[in-house]
């Protein structure tokens, strides 16, 4: 029997084609993955009693896709079913950006940012099975800081049971991109007032040990290469 391996791009929904710039919109699923897995803190948007709610949340993207870290005492969280039937799970839509620069124009009207940003719209089912649950949970310390959900004592069952995750496939899905330098007027191109790009970067510092750290801990390697 021959693999099948998913399509190179997501398929265009009406909710994944934006209004505006459609230009820098993309479908292609290598770039929604390079985006996803460069970041690990996300914007989970849901409805609640009529009005909209947006949280930040970290995430982990394995395969097709994500999974979302929260407590049981989260709202949002407490309203997410397992998916099947007197159960349903959430409609979300969950947002990454990556802020690459600050374009500066010539004009306040064209100033701008490069960037890099992935939506995925979707329902969104609370994790029950404990193995799932478990895994999606060291992939996601190891996401934030690979190599640590094996230098740390794992969640037992009473902070298991303490903490939500939920599962969100990769299927409505666009990544959209701002790249390059400002677009100004014509008319505008010669006014004497500088333009250009201030680049962005995040970027961790080095390791600062707890005051309360045990005498003869050493910092992990693992630290040392971030």
């Amino acid at each position: 029997m021959t693999a099948t391996f998913p399509s190179p791009r997501y398929e265009a929904t009406t909710r994944t084609t934006p209004t505006r710039a459609r230009e820098r919109a993309s479908y292609d699923r290598e770039l929604v993955h390079a985006v996803l897995d460069e970041g690990y803190l996300c914007h989970l948007g849901f409805v609640r009693e009529g009005a909209p709610v947006v949280l930040p949340t970290l995430y982990v993207r394995i395969g097709e896709r994500i999974y979302l870290h929260g407590s049981t005492g989260s709202r949002p969280l407490r309203s997410a079913g397992d998916g099947s039937e007197g159960a349903p799970a959430l409609p979300v839509c969950v947002t990454v950006t990556h802020v690459d620069a600050l374009v500066l124009a010539r004009s306040a009207f064209h100033h701008s940012a490069n960037y890099r940003s992935v939506v995925v719209h979707g329902d969104a089912r609370q994790v029950t099975d404990r193995g799932e649950k478990a895994a999606a949970l060291d992939a996601l310390v190891d996401h934030v800081v690979p190599g640590r959900s094996a230098d740390c004592r794992p969640a037992d069952a009473r902070e298991l049971a303490a903490t939500a995750v939920l599962a969100l496939d990769l299927v409505e899905v666009s990544a959209k991109v701002r790249e390059g330098d400002p677009v100004d007027e014509p008319d505008d191109m010669d006014l004497p007032h500088w333009a250009g790009l201030l680049p962005v970067r995040s970027a961790t510092g080095g390791p600062v040990p707890s005051g309360d750290l045990a005498t003869g801990v050493e910092v992990p390697g693992y630290l040392g290469t971030r």
